[in-house]
């Protein structure tokens, strides 16, 4: 491994500048753009699908994004200054959810009209996750002991779905073909780790958190292919079908950096780092596009067509993703190779989503990085990835500096 403090790639102009590009993104672009256009002021909550310059273009609520956002906007009241504006906001998102996202049997909607009328209900548990990650922070910043106890309780239902077979639906018949995917233990160790910081009983979410990384190492980790896959059969049996070989190399970034941050709370775990390198490993490679750089979206882990045409697109978030953990990387082992990887995707990335006329970021680009639709939020794009993004490295960036400082 490389002495970070003789990186000639992660130099201190290097940092300075860095820090620079994300805080400023961040406060200075991403989160107005996002207060600016997307907070409702007459029905509650937030609307996310806006045009390139912010104008509303469908004003139903994705419920993914209620809680995203004010999970976001509640983690910046902790950790960068408590901005009343932020606090209001964030209790705002969760004060729609409270009122119009749940069902009668506890679990959330999915999508909502603007005034909170259930449109769809899906077999998923992300409008959950979310929610709990939005409730656990906020109680944080509020003090807000209901808030907690909402988080807590949503949780402990989200487990009981999980673990209780006939509970949630199947997507395929599971007599034929019994699958399970890898965003369910991916999504549920950041939802522990968020909710962990308030936990009245922090072991529980950490115990839980190691069985989730444990099924990820166990069932959806195959050596022999070198990939991350994102869908097996009940105990990681290969399905030689489209599902079962496909992979998305954006999801298992995410989850590798979400185990390399578990093993920072546990004092550098070498098991873990080990883990979360790995998968970082396995997936840069099958990811990064050598032809036209970025992270892509598919591959077929037997090299074979995939079925989704928008299989090689650049959307936003994988690349978010890939900055976030080669970064973590580099911080948890030195390893220059990760600061390279870093600069390779990060230098991408900045030269083509960000709007220099409007604010905000492009969230789909084709193969070779041209815009492919210019509107900056739908359903599945808001005020998450890029934000989280860019707080997330410009913390790792200041204990980098920190520690150099100090060594």
């Amino acid at each position: 491994m490389t002495n970070k403090n003789n990186s000639t790639i992660m130099t201190p102009e290097r940092i300075d500048s860095l820090i620079k590009v994300y805080r400023d993104g961040m406060l200075e672009d991403v989160l107005p753009f996002w207060i600016r256009h997307s907070v409702d002021r007459e029905y509650g909550g937030f609307m996310f699908a806006v045009d390139r310059d912010g104008t509303i273009i469908d004003t139903d609520k994705g419920v993914w994004q209620q809680g995203r956002f004010s999970w976001m906007l509640a983690a910046l009241y902790n950790t960068v200054e408590p901005r009343q504006e932020w606090l209001d906001l964030s209790k705002h998102g969760i004060d729609f959810l409270r009122r119009y996202c749940f069902d009668t049997d506890g679990r959330m909607f999915f999508l909502v009209t603007r005034e909170g009328r259930p449109l769809r209900k899906r077999r998923y548990i992300f409008s959950e996750t979310f929610a709990i990650a939005a409730l656990a922070a906020y109680a944080k910043a509020a003090r807000d002991e209901q808030a907690k106890q909402e988080a807590t309780d949503l949780f402990k239902l989200v487990i009981r779905y999980l673990t209780t077979p006939g509970l949630l639906p199947p997507k395929v018949n599971p007599e034929v073909r019994p699958m399970k995917a890898l965003a369910v233990p991916m999504i549920m160790i950041i939802t522990a780790q968020i909710l962990r910081e308030v936990a009245d009983d922090p072991s529980f979410c950490t115990e839980w958190t190691d069985q989730w990384i444990n099924e990820i190492e166990r069932d959806f980790m195959k050596s022999e292919f070198e990939a991350v896959l994102e869908t097996v059969g009940p105990n990681g049996e290969f399905i030689d079908h489209f599902d079962g070989r496909m992979l998305n190399p954006g999801h298992a970034i995410e989850a590798a950096w979400f185990i390399l941050q578990e093993g920072q709370y546990r004092g550098k775990d070498p098991r873990l780092i080990k883990l979360g390198t790995t998968i970082l490993d396995w997936m840069w490679k099958w990811g990064w596009d050598e032809e036209n750089g970025g992270i892509i979206y598919f591959r077929d882990v037997k090299r074979l067509p995939v079925q989704e045409y928008w299989q090689d697109m650049k959307f936003w978030w994988p690349q978010n993703e890939a900055i976030v953990a080669t970064l973590m990387a580099y911080q948890v082992t030195g390893d220059e190779k990760y600061a390279r990887w870093h600069q390779m995707i990060h230098d991408w990335t900045y030269a083509r989503f960000p709007d220099p006329k409007y604010g905000e970021w492009f969230g789909y680009l084709h193969s070779d990085g041209r815009i492919s639709v210019p509107l900056k939020g739908n359903m599945w794009k808001g005020a998450f990835h890029i934000p989280r993004m860019q707080w997330k490295c410009w913390q790792i960036l200041r204990q980098i500096k920190q520690s150099r400082s100090a060594g």
